[in-house]
């Protein structure tokens, strides 16, 4: 199965998935680098389809992404998004960062946040805008964490 084809394919399993729901809701497929970009419009099936800590979110894309491993698709990982739902989350870390970072530049102390590994991931990315500060990631498994220093420490 080709690029075209495995976008195309994730698109519509994902749209048949939400139809046992009993809801006919728009899904739209793009593709950024190696991952397909899945977006769901608004619905009233939102807080379903997200979950609690958007753990229906991140069980759709698992199942999409295995559905595409087992078609031997050439695309396999998969990015969910109902109702800008991961813009939003994203935003908020970016957000708490920012204040953790103020917080070390304003105390000397270290900061360290227990947060899974998307939200990591935004916190180095926006630790990158402070020339001041370093982050650096420690532990393992659910263990792990990130921590948040001065770049002269």
């Amino acid at each position: 199965m080709d690029a075209a084809q495995s976008i195309e394919f994730a698109r519509n399993f994902l749209k048949d998935i939400i139809s046992f729901f009993g809801e006919n809701i728009e899904v739209t497929a793009t593709q950024e680098e190696d991952i397909i970009e899945l977006y769901v419009e608004t619905s009233d099936l939102n807080s379903i389809l997200i979950g609690r800590n958007a753990e229906t979110l991140r069980s759709l894309q698992y199942i999409v992404s295995t559905a595409l491993r087992n078609k031997n698709a050439e695309l396999i990982r998969v990015n969910v998004d109902i109702a800008d739902y991961k813009k939003q989350h994203e935003e908020k870390v970016a957000e708490k960062a920012r204040g953790w970072i103020e917080q070390v530049r304003a105390t000397g102390d270290s900061y360290i946040a227990h947060i899974n590994a998307a939200d990591r991931r935004i916190v180095h990315q926006v630790a990158t805008e402070y020339a001041d500060i370093r982050t650096y990631s420690e532990g393992e498994g659910r263990d792990r964490r990130i921590v948040i220093a001065q770049a002269s420490s």
